[in-house]
C-alpha cells in the first residue's frame, strides 16, 4: 500500500542520495574506486590476504580460568586503543563482567616490546561508584549500589614534552538499555603512564555539565601540582582533532567540540597539502582545511565504501601512502584493508582477519566478528618496523592486535623456498599470514635438536591455530612440505590448497585417529598411517586444468586423486589445526540480546602440536 508517508520518505532518501552525489562530485573526498567487494557468506569475504599479516590474540577472555586471561574472569572486552612510546606498545581496552553497558566497568592496560608478547592486563582506570541517590536527567530511576560505565573513543595522548597520558570516560547507564554516551555522564579522566611502568594520579579533564562536581572521586586537573600534567591537559583542550574524538560522550553543546553532531568513532589523517581527512562510523567522511576547526561539508558516506555500524580506521603509512581498515559489509566480518596513493582514492580491498571465533559468552549488545579496529593516532608514536599496527576485539570478548607489512600487497612473485631453520631470525614468517591465539599458538620454535620449526599448537576447544602462505598463481604446480606431529591420537592438522579467494580444492588431513587422509568429495580416504614425533615429507603435484593431483609421502608410492572442488589455479596454502568454520552466517540471528553461554566455555583439550620444517613450491 502506497501512503503519503512512504512517498515522503522516498523523496527524502532520494534527496540525500542526490546531495551525497553532488558533494562527492564537487569536492575532494574519500572514495573507493576499486572493483573488489566482500562476500559475507564467508568469514574471509573471499578477499585476497594482505601478505604477511600477523594476527595475535593478546587477551582471551575466560571466566573459568581468569589466571589465563585478565585476572578477573570478565567476558565483555572491547574498544582497544593503541600507542607507541618509550620503545613500547601500549594498548588499553574497556571491560565489563559480561555485557555492554552493564556495570561494573573498568579500563585495563597491556604493554609489549615487540607487539607479540604482551603483559597481563592491569587496571589503569578502576571501577567508579556513583553516589546513592543520584538521578540522571531525563531517565527514570535512582542510583543505588550503581557503578559507572566506561566508554571512550580516545585512548592516549603524547604531550609536546614527550609524556604519555591515558584517557578514559566514565558514563552512567541506569539500566542495561540506557545510553552511557548521552552527554549525561560524569566526565573524562586522564592519567600519566611513566617510563618505569608506574601510573600517576587520576584527574578529571572535563566534566559533563549535568554532573555534580562536588561528588567527584578524583580531583580536577587544575588542582594538580604537576605543571607538566596541567600543560598537557591545556594542549589537549586546544586541539580540535583530539577533541573531536570526544563528541559522543561530551555535552551535546560542548563548545570545545568543533562538530557537534552524532557522528561516531572519529579517526583522521593529514594529506600532503595540510588538509585533514575525517572518518566516522558508516564510512562517513569530510575534509577539513583548518586542522579540524571546521569541515567542508557535513560528513557523508564515502562513495563506494561498504561499512556498517562499526569503526573505520584511517592513517598515513610509512611508504607515504594511506590505508583504511574496516568491516566491508553490513556485518562485523571480515576485517579488511584498503590502500590509496593520494589519501582520497582507495583502489583495493584485502583481507586482514578472516575468522569469526565462536562467541563463547553471552551478553548485552555483543556482536560477532573482528571489530572496532583502531591504530596509532598521529603524534602517538611510530613503530620502527614501518608496519601498520591495529587493535580490535573479537565478538566484544577477546582482544587482538594485527601487524600489516608496508607496502601492503596481496601478490607474491617468487616461489616458496621456506626452510625455517635456514631463514634469518625474526624473518622466518615475513611472508606468512598467521593466526596466533593464547591457547593455540602459531610461532617459530627452536626444538631440542637446535633447529627452528614453524609450530602450531592447539589446546583451545573452540578455536584453532593457523598459518597461511600466499604463493605465485599457478594452474599446475608442485608443493613439498615436511610435518612432524608430536602425537597421533588426538588433534588435527588440515593442509589446504586454495585459490585467490581462499576457496580450497584439495585438503590433506593429519587426523586424530593416526591416519593421513585426503578429502574426496563428501568423504575422506586414507593415504597412510602416521606416527608421533616422526617427520613426513609430502609431495603434492596439482593440475587445475585436469582437476587432479598426486600425493607421495616420504619415499612411498605416488597416488592420483581428484579435486573435491574445481578451480582455475592456486595462490594460497593453508595449515590449520581444526575444521574451517562457516557459522555465523548472514542468516544467523543477531547476538545482541543473547545471554546464554556456550557449553563448556572453560574447557581445555589435550594439546596437539604439529611442527612444520619447510615448504617449497614450484610451477610445472
Amino acid at each position: 500500500m502506497i501512503t503519503f508517508q512512504n512517498i515522503k520518505t522516498n523523496i527524502i532518501t532520494a534527496t540525500i542520495i542526490l546531495a551525497c552525489t553532488a558533494v562527492n562530485a564537487q569536492n575532494d573526498t574519500v572514495r573507493y574506486v576499486g572493483k573488489t567487494l566482500s562476500n559475507i557468506d564467508y568469514h574471509h569475504g573471499q578477499l585476497s590476504p594482505a601478505v604477511g599479516v600477523h594476527a595475535t590474540q593478546i587477551m582471551r577472555a575466560s571466566r573459568e580460568h581468569p589466571e589465563k586471561a585478565d585476572g578477573f574472569g570478565w567476558t565483555y572486552n572491547h574498544q582497544p586503543m593503541m600507542a607507541y612510546w618509550n620503545n613500547t606498545f601500549y594498548l588499553h581496552y574497556l571491560s565489563d563482567p559480561s555485557g555492554e553497558h552493564i556495570p561494573p566497568s573498568q579500563t585495563l592496560l597491556m604493554t609489549s616490546k615487540d607487539g607479540v608478547t604482551w603483559t597481563k592486563p592491569e587496571v589503569i582506570f578502576p571501577i567508579y561508584r556513583i553516589p546513592d541517590g543520584w538521578k540522571k536527567e531525563g531517565v527514570e530511576g535512582v542510583a543505588k549500589n550503581l557503578d559507572a560505565i566506561m566508554h571512550q573513543r580516545m585512548g592516549f595522548y603524547t604531550s609536546k614534552d614527550n609524556r604519555l597520558f591515558a584517557l578514559a570516560y566514565y558514563g552512567i547507564a541506569m539500566d542495561e538499555k540506557d545510553d552511557p554516551n548521552d552527554g549525561k555522564g560524569i566526565g573524562r579522566v586522564i592519567r600519566e603512564i611513566k617510563k618505569d611502568g608506574s601510573f600517576g594520579e587520576i584527574y578529571f579533564i572535563r566534566y559533563n555539565k549535568t554532573w555534580d562536581k562536588s561528588k567527584s572521586k578524583f580531583p580536577f586537573y587544575t588542582a594538580s601540582k604537576d605543571k607538566g600534567l596541567k600543560k598537557a591537559c591545556e594542549e589537549i583542550l586546544s586541539e580540535p582533532l583530539v577533541l573531536q574524538q570526544w563528541v559522543e560522550e561530551a555535552d551535546r553543546d560542548d563548545e570545545l567540540i568543533p562538530l557537534q553532531k552524532p557522528y561516531k568513532a572519529f579517526s583522521y589523517y593529514h594529506l600532503p597539502n595540510g588538509n585533514v581527512v575525517g572518518l566516522w562510523k558508516h564510512a562517513l567522511t569530510s575534509i577539513s582545511k583548518d586542522g579540524g576547526k571546521s569541515w567542508d561539508y557535513m560528513p557523508l558516506r564515502a562513495l563506494g565504501f561498504v561499512n556498517s555500524n562499526a569503526k573505520i580506521w584511517g592513517q598515513k603509512t610509512s611508504d607515504n601512502r594511506y590505508a583504511t581498515l574496516y568491516n566491508p559489509s553490513e556485518y562485523r566480518w571480515p576485517l579488511a584493508i584498503s590502500t590509496s596513493d593520494d589519501g582520497l582514492n582507495y583502489k583495493d580491498l584485502l583481507l586482514v582477519h578472516g575468522e569469526v571465533s565462536p562467541m563463547r559468552y553471552g551478553g548485552n549488545y555483543k556482536s560477532a566478528g573482528p571489530q572496532y579496529v583502531r591504530g596509532i593516532t598521529e603524534k602517538n608514536g611510530t613503530p620502527p618496523d614501518g608496519k601498520i599496527w591495529v587493535g580490535y576485539s573479537m565478538n566484544k570478548e577477546d582482544i587482538w592486535v594485527a601487524s600489516i607489512p608496508v607496502p601492503v600487497t596481496s601478490v607474491v612473485t617468487e616461489n616458496v623456498n621456506d626452510v625455517f631453520n635456514n631463514l634469518p631470525d625474526g624473518q622466518e614468517l615475513k611472508l606468512w599470514n598467521t593466526y596466533d591465539l593464547s591457547w593455540a599458538s602459531t610461532k617459530i620454535e627452536k626444538k631440542v635438536d637446535g633447529k627452528k620449526w614453524l609450530t602450531l599448537r592447539d589446546q583451545d576447544y573452540f578455536d584453532y591455530s593457523r598459518a597461511e602462505r600466499v604463493i605465485p598463481f599457478a594452474s599446475k604446480m608442485e608443493a613439498v612440505f615436511t610435518v612432524k606431529p608430536e602425537q597421533n591420537n588426538h588433534g588435527l592438522l588440515q593442509v589446504e590448497f586454495q585459490n585467490k579467494q581462499g576457496l580450497p580444492s584439495v585438503r590433506l588431513i593429519f587426523d586424530s585417529d593416526g591416519e593421513l587422509k585426503v578429502k574426496n568429495g563428501a568423504r575422506l580416504s586414507s593415504v597412510t598411517k602416521y606416527e608421533a614425533n616422526k617427520a613426513y615429507t609430502i609431495t603434492v603435484k596439482l593440475d587445475a586444468k585436469n582437476r587432479q593431483y598426486t600425493i607421495k609421502v616420504n619415499d612411498g608410492k605416488e597416488s592420483t586423486k581428484i579435486f573435491y572442488a574445481p578451480t582455475d589455479g592456486f595462490e594460497r596454502i593453508m595449515f590449520r589445526t581444526g575444521e574451517q568454520r562457516h557459522s555465523p552466517d548472514p542468516d544467523t540471528a543477531p547476538d545482541t540480546d543473547d545471554y546464554d553461554d556456550l557449553p563448556q566455555t572453560g574447557k581445555l583439550i589435550p594439546e596437539a602440536v604439529f611442527n612444520i620444517e619447510s615448504l617449497i613450491t614450484r610451477k610445472l
